[in-house]
């Protein structure tokens, strides 16, 4: 019997002719005209390096790796052993066999094995490179490598249950769990926000292949090898809820120390706005991800209702927003003058309506969300005219109809005083920012119908004053204010 294992061995790894193999894929000889996509880094097995494949796009391939011919004789040999009480024998000289090719297969595809600590201690940048690599390896393995391995298990063993299912998970469980085993340390390493992108392609990369492994795994030795790639989708779905919880985190670990330059838009308001509308483009996902599904549809898309404001992610977001809203809040009080304080605010709020929407953002937060936050852009704008401006227009003040004339040397105290404070005004707010141009163009305006109507009221009643030489006194013609208005909320650099 050890002779006759030796033999179905011997047919199984050097069959009398050559299999078709894929293009650029697993059946690669490794020659000079072959891209090589490690830089030399093939993963081997002693001293030679393997060369690592092609990439593959279309995955509706079979690999046949023995002849037909080969197969019938294979055949031969294991009725012959399992009738002789050796099924379980053959199935593992089966499965050896076939092992080294699986096992060079994968290592074809640039990745090897990896413990959990050497992914945790590996910087993001490297493991970018390694999830490039792990996708279409993934990929290979469990649509092309694996089912076809299936196939050959079931011709050579037809007939032969249950050594054919024995043999099959053999050969392929040792390399499927180092995929899995990948997926399984990413989901548990770091869960820094920027990693979301690079998991969100892991995710859907397990969840889209699942409905193609019940016909592959649907014996019962190989449903627990089922179960653990069901399991990764899981627990990649699980690390993509936590990096949006560390986003929220770092929003609000962010400190209140540094103020942004002339009230402008903070870094943290970018980096989240920018951030959650690039999210968006995998809405789909997390849609999905948000509700708990985690694949459970059989690698459905899930149907995204485009007006529904109340999913799940669009919770998430919301409550993202609100915190991002706090922070800001905070961090308005850094500046000591509360006007400027108002203008951040503005600066900040106006960015993040513009961000949402003109994104799937504004289709997630609402049409309400959307005007509450307009609203509180426009009580900052009213904040803003009072704090500033409303001393300046109270000492412009001259009296209405029916109200005596004031002594022209009270309306000269009041230009003096108005001149003072609208040099402090223009010293310090031309030197601020406001981002957007039509808020820009809007507070100016605001500006100007509460100073200008009064300004001028003043400039014209000195100058019909009895009183000789109150031109003189007159140091800004309201021509002069307005063009200054016109120059406020520049920047220091303009």
């Amino acid at each position: 019997m050890a002779r006759l294992e030796d033999e179905f061995r011997a047919l199984i790894e050097r069959p009398d002719d050559a299999a078709p193999v894929v293009p650029g894929g697993f059946g690669s000889d490794g020659s000079d005209d072959e891209e090589d996509f490690g830089g030399g880094d093939g993963y081997g097995y002693g001293d030679e390096p393997i060369p690592i494949a092609k990439p593959v796009t279309d995955y509706d391939v079979v690999i046949d790796a023995l002849s037909p011919g080969s197969i019938a004789n294979v055949r031969q040999i294991a009725q012959r052993m399992v009738d002789a009480g050796f099924g379980r024998e053959c199935a593992e000289a089966y499965a050896a066999a076939r092992r080294s090719f699986v096992d060079e297969s994968v290592a074809r595809l640039g990745v090897r094995p990896r413990t959990a600590q050497e992914v945790h201690a590996s910087p993001w940048e490297k493991l970018e490179f390694d999830i490039a690599r792990w996708i279409p390896a993934f990929n290979m393995v469990f649509r092309i490598l694996i089912p076809s391995e299936r196939r050959l298990c079931d011709r050579v063993f037809d007939g032969l249950a249950p050594f054919g299912d024995l043999a099959f998970i053999a050969a392929v469980r040792t390399q499927a769990l180092q995929l899995i085993s990948f997926g399984d340390a990413i989901s548990a390493s770091s869960r820094a926000p920027e990693r979301l992108f690079r998991v969100v392609d892991m995710y859907e990369a397990v969840r889209d292949i699942l409905p193609d492994l019940d016909p592959v795994f649907s014996d019962p030795y190989s449903a627990a090898l089922r179960a653990e790639v069901s399991a990764v989708c899981n627990t990649l779905g699980s690390s993509i809820k936590g990096i949006f919880m560390e986003l929220e985190n770092l929003i609000r670990r962010d400190p209140a120390r540094v103020a942004a330059p002339g009230g402008g838009i903070h870094p943290i308001t970018r980096y989240v706005m920018n951030y959650l509308r690039a999210a968006c483009g995998s809405r789909q996902t997390l849609e999905e991800v948000m509700e708990g599904d985690f694949g459970a549809n059989g690698g459905a898309a899930v149907a995204v209702d485009p007006d529904r404001p109340t999913s799940s992610l669009a919770v998430h977001i919301a409550w993202i927003m609100d915190v991002l809203h706090k922070n800001l809040d905070t961090k308005s009080q850094i500046y000591r003058d509360p006007s400027l304080a108002c203008i951040f605010l503005m600066n900040n709020g106006k960015y993040i309506i513009q961000k949402v929407t003109d994104s799937e953002l504004g289709v997630l937060l609402g049409d309400d969300w959307i005007k509450q936050m307009t609203t509180r852009v426009r009580r900052w704008s009213m904040d803003y005219q009072r704090t500033t401006w409303g001393k300046v227009t109270t000492v412009l003040q001259t009296g209405g109809p029916g109200v005596g004339a004031l002594p022209t040397k009270a309306m000269l105290q009041k230009l003096r005083m108005f001149n003072t404070y609208f040099e402090e005004i223009y010293a310090a707010q031309s030197e601020w920012v406001i981002a957007d141009d039509q808020l820009r163009v809007d507070i100016r305006a605001a500006v100007e119908d509460s100073v200008m109507p009064v300004y001028a009221s003043l400039i014209a009643k000195l100058k019909s004053s009895p009183e000789t030489g109150c031109d003189l006194y007159i140091k800004y013609t309201p021509e002069d204010v307005e063009a200054h208005i016109q120059n406020l909320f520049e920047g220091a650099t303009k």
